[in-house]
């Protein structure tokens, strides 16, 4: 069992230090925090896991409606990110993943409550759907106090591993929603099922109540184990890393990479079902949307010791160059004339989310490297926090655009990207190699 009190003072903390750094302390610290990391990705794409079968259990929404529902969590997400990434030196990381973790049973019990009534108004499931988005919010808080628990030369593994494996809920919650709302969950089978329109029944609701209990034990975890971060600032103090270019660089860049992953995943069940979804034998969007961000989260946490090794910089080019040819192969398969290309599409898209993923790993070696630990912490809360607005951004330009124009704007964005990561971080000779 972990004990409570570190072997060493935070006030002295110094990760470059080995006498005034404790190893298993910053390594509890990670690991509790991305178990509740796991929970706040799960809960911010909740809606996405949901929305699809709201029409098949009676609610009168259009595709329009359902688009902009997905994609409120990435509105509220980002906004919330940006209150997030100053919490870390005010707050402390027991405050922060606690009280986080507290706040994630509102959207759950919500939505709960919300799919048992098909006359629920669409603005109240609007309002849920941003009350969801405190599980992305949660990012921009968990990773930058990590980032003060664990030294440069390691970086590059202990934010790999955390935000590779905290991404693994977004998978985790589109995997297990079409298993869960097959039946009554244990403990819980006097809640009545909805009927499906087409006949049978559903236990919608079981997507919002199936990781209460897990995300309780998150609270108890962050109780009892965690401390505050070994750095104070107040909110003026970190207001300093605007002044600098590398700072909007690097926005620009985890847009491309984290921006592209958390849109995509929030919208290509949505994505299947409008462009495949007419042909007879259509394929079931909730079965594969949860391959992508699978793929994504799995090579973000494997790159993360590939990027200590050979640095952030080259792997993070090499992911612009492969996120922008995905993207242009993928355009010619988005107006199928049989559904047997969707096999190829669905290649296409896997593709795109493997490429992100090993950007996500090397944007965040860099950002350690680029910036000093304070700096660093707020620049990760900052970027994550505009990248995500992934969500929010891709559901509208789907809701306003065809989704050929969309990803033909995606791999020109995609390709400006590359070329500035190239010119400014990986190139020899760059300003600031990472």
């Amino acid at each position: 069992m972990f004990s409570v009190t570190p072997k060493v003072d935070l006030a002295t903390w110094d990760p470059e230090d080995p006498e005034r750094w404790d190893p298993k302390f910053a390594w509890r610290t990670l690991w509790i925090t991305t178990y509740n990391l796991v929970l706040a990705f799960c809960v911010w794409y909740l809606v996405s896991a949901v929305a699809p079968r709201l029409t098949t259990i009676g609610y009168d929404l259009s595709s329009e409606q359902l688009y902009w529902l997905v994609a409120v969590p990435g509105l509220a997400g980002g906004l919330m990110r940006l209150i997030y990434m100053f919490l870390p030196p005010i707050v402390g990381t027991r405050t922060l993943v606690g009280g986080s973790a507290t706040l994630l049973l509102l959207p759950m019990i919500g939505w709960t409550l919300a799919v048992r009534n098909v006359d629920t108004p669409y603005g109240i499931l609007l309002m849920l759907a941003a009350m969801a988005g405190v599980g992305g919010g949660a990012f921009s808080g968990f990773m930058p106090s990590t980032s003060y628990f664990f030294p440069k030369r390691m970086s590059g593994t202990a934010l790999g591993l955390q935000a590779g494996i905290g991404n693994f809920g977004v998978s985790l919650i589109q995997f297990l929603t079409p298993w869960v709302v097959g039946f009554g969950l244990l403990g819980v089978t006097y809640i009545t099922p909805q009927e499906k329109i087409d006949g049978g029944h559903m236990w919608l609701h079981n997507a919002g109540l199936v990781l209460i209990p897990w995300v309780v034990l998150g609270m108890f975890m962050a109780a009892v184990y965690l401390r505050r971060v070994p750095i104070k600032a107040n909110f003026r103090e970190q207001l300093d890393i605007f002044g600098d270019k590398h700072t909007w660089y690097m926005t620009a860049v985890y847009t491309m990479t984290f921006g592209a992953f958390s849109g995509f995943a929030a919208q290509l069940g949505l994505l299947i079902n409008a462009q495949y979804g007419g042909f007879a034998d259509a394929p079931d969007p909730l079965k594969f949307a949860f391959l992508g961000p699978l793929l994504g989260s799995a090579t973000r946490a494997l790159w993360g010791p590939l990027c200590d090794r050979f640095g952030g910089a080259i792997w993070t080019f090499v992911a612009g160059v492969g996120m922008t040819l995905s993207t242009v192969f993928t355009i010619f398969f988005l107006n199928p004339s049989d559904v047997s290309q969707f096999g190829i599409f669905l290649a296409g898209m896997l593709a795109i989310f493997t490429f992100a993923g090993i950007g996500n790993a090397g944007t965040f070696k860099q950002m350690p490297m680029i910036f000093d630990r304070r700096q660093a912490g707020g620049v990760i809360g900052f970027t994550s926090s505009i990248a995500a607005f992934g969500p929010f951004l891709v559901g509208m330009a789907l809701s306003m655009w065809t989704p050929t124009a969309f990803f033909v704007g995606a791999a020109v964005f995609f390709a400006f990207c590359t070329v500035l990561t190239w010119v400014q971080y990986a190139r020899p000779g760059a300003p600031k190699p990472g």
